[in-house]
Formats: structure tokens, sequence, C-alpha cells
């Protein structure tokens, strides 16, 4: 078997559960227009589940930039194999829901219509493909932050991530201060823009990578406190402004993947799994085969979800429910993935 670090398939197989669960919970708070609940307790079930599932994206990006940086290779040979890991089964993946939905008649539009957005973004049914744009942005600046990495001191690394933790109170500061930061009506790119983002999750996993080695015990007292602190706001902060308004942008506020409520939840999980190091054949055997599998999974379970949603939903209660679409959902990726993983060049389709 090849070498693999164990934490890292587990981190990817939790992380990917996360997502089709995030998902789940949509079904039960959009609305035509904006967040509707179908029933009262609803708006408690979703705030609690989707609430701690926000730093499943991050950890993705975590998870990659852990490996990846310092790059060990060329720009031309890194951006080779990413163009053939992630690249091309978007491309496909794109394709697949702009045609298969008109066709199977639970989306309405012109399909050439639908292919043509495709030069430029994703169709709004298919949302979830947001996170390859985003990921394919971050690949673009691996080489040029790996030089860095490779010389810059502890301190300097550390104080990068100060500054970008200052940069994710910008989605609360912004609409109470307005122009902050040499932000202006010409001016889009503040003061701290270029430290913002996803790239500070990439700096993160290098940082812990590098510099931080402690005892479970150790890691504990740091991260349950991160991340019960960051659900609490998290959480929190939805449920009030659910209960305030319809409006997504203001109600879901607190869930955005680079506020500083969702990093200290993601820094906390990815420190605890670290030290998850169980590679028993009957746990990690399947583990690891679903790690392999786990781009794959997140392309097409959108396909699956809609399906489970409309089987199991209405046979039970909104919490129950939530938890059997997830895991039906995640299962049938899994097989599904599994047969095609099974089929010559299957590389193309699920990465």
């Amino acid at each position: 078997m090849e070498n693999r670090i164990v934490f890292l398939d587990y981190l990817r197989v939790i992380s990917c559960f996360m997502v089709i669960l995030v998902h789940a919970c949509e079904f039960y708070y959009i609305g035509d227009n904006g967040v509707e609940f179908a029933a009262a307790g609803d708006r408690l079930w979703v705030t609690l589940i989707n609430s701690a599932f926000r730093e499943s994206v991050p950890l993705f990006v975590m998870a990659s930039s852990f490996l990846l940086l310092p790059l060990s290779c060329s720009s031309g040979t890194f951006f080779r194999r990413r163009f053939s890991r992630v690249f091309v089964p978007f491309v496909i993946w794109s394709v697949l829901y702009a045609v298969l939905p008109v066709l199977f008649g639970t989306v309405s539009g012109d399909i050439s219509g639908r292919l043509v957005n495709l030069s430029y973004t994703f169709n709004y049914d298919a949302g979830h493909l947001w996170f390859i744009y985003m990921l394919i942005g971050v690949y673009l600046t691996m080489p040029i932050l790996s030089p860095w990495l490779r010389q810059v001191s502890e301190r300097g690394e550390r104080l990068f991530l100060i500054v970008w933790f200052v940069t994710t109170f910008w989605d609360y500061l912004h609409p109470a201060l307005g122009n902050i930061w040499g932000k202006a009506l010409w001016n889009d790119f503040h003061a701290l823009y270029y430290y913002s983002g996803f790239i500070g999750y990439v700096v993160m996993a290098h940082y812990i990578r590098e510099h931080i080695d402690w005892s479970l015990r150790k890691t504990a007292a740091i991260a349950l406190p991160l991340i019960a602190l960051g659900y609490a706001f998290t959480a929190g902060t939805f449920y009030i402004r659910a209960g305030e308004s319809a409006d997504y942008a203001y109600v879901e506020q607190s869930w955005k993947f680079c506020t500083f409520n969702v990093a200290m939840m993601t820094a906390g999980c990815f420190l605890l799994m670290r030290h998850i190091n169980y590679s028993g054949a009957w746990l990690y055997t399947p583990v690891s085969t679903i790690s392999r599998m786990s781009y794959g999974i997140y392309l097409i379970h959108i396909f699956v979800l809609g399906f489970m949603y409309n089987w199991l939903a209405p046979q039970f209660s909104t919490p129950v429910a939530i938890v059997l679409v997830g895991c039906g959902t995640f299962a049938a990726c899994c097989i599904i993935c599994r047969l095609l993983s099974a089929i010559p060049g299957s590389k193309w389709l699920i990465g």
C-alpha cells in the first residue's frame, strides 16, 4: 500500500459527510422568498445541525494544503497533476449538471443557455460547484506561496496568520462601520484584502504541520474551547437572525467559511483530527478507500440528495430526516463512485 497520512484520510471522509449533511439541511430553510422554515421547530434543528459542520469546506482546503505545500515539483508538473485530478472531472460533471436536470424535467431552462453559463460560472441548481472554482484559485496561488513558505520563519508565518485572523471579522465590521481599512466606492481592495479568504487556511495547514506538535491533552485543552466558542457564536447568531429576517446574506452571515467563528471551529477540529492514527484494517481500509473517492462523492452528491430527500423526508421528523438523508446520500455516492472506479480511465470522472 502506498504511504498515506492516516489522519488526512479520516479528515476527508468526515468532511465529505459533513458537507452532505449541510446540504441535507437546505431543504428545511431555503424558500422561494428567502429563509423560510416549514415548521417552527425546523429553525432550531437547522441551526444546531448546519452550524456544527460549517468547518467542512475549510477542512478540505487544509487537507490539500497539508500535503502539497511547499511544492516538491515544478509549477508545470503541479498544474498538470491538478488538471487531471481536479479540473477534468469538474468540467465533465458541470456539463452533466447543466444537461441532465433539464432532460429529466427537474429543472426548467434551455440546455444551450445552461452550457454557455459554464464558460464563466456554474448553474444555480449546481451551486456546490462553487467550491471547485475556489479550489482552482487556491491551486493557482500555491506556486507563489511555496517559495515564501520554504524560507519564512515561524514568527513570520504566525504574523501572517494573525493578520489573516483579523480579516475574518470583516463580514461583521463592514456592514456596521461601512468603508473601513481604505475600502471605498472606487476601491474594493482594502488594506488587508490580500491577506483574506481561504488562503489563510492554506497557510494554517502548513503552520500546524511544521510548528505544532502538541500532546493530545494539550491539543484538547486548546481545540475544544475553540470549537465550543466558535460553534456557540455560529449557531446563536444564525438562530437569532433567522427569527428576524428572511434575507440570506443577513441570516447566514455567521455561516460564511472565512469568518472568525468558523475559523476557530476549523482550527480546533483540524488539531484534534491530527491525532487520529488508528490504521486497523477493519476500519482504515474502507476509510482510505472512501477518502480516495471523496472528490467524486462531492461532485455527484447533489444528483443523489434530492432523490433521498423525496424518499425519506416525508416519513420522519426533521432531525431524523436530515441525518437519514445525509447518511443515505453518502452511502449511495460511495457505492456509485466505487462502481465508476472500475471503469478504465475513471480518474477523469471522479479524480
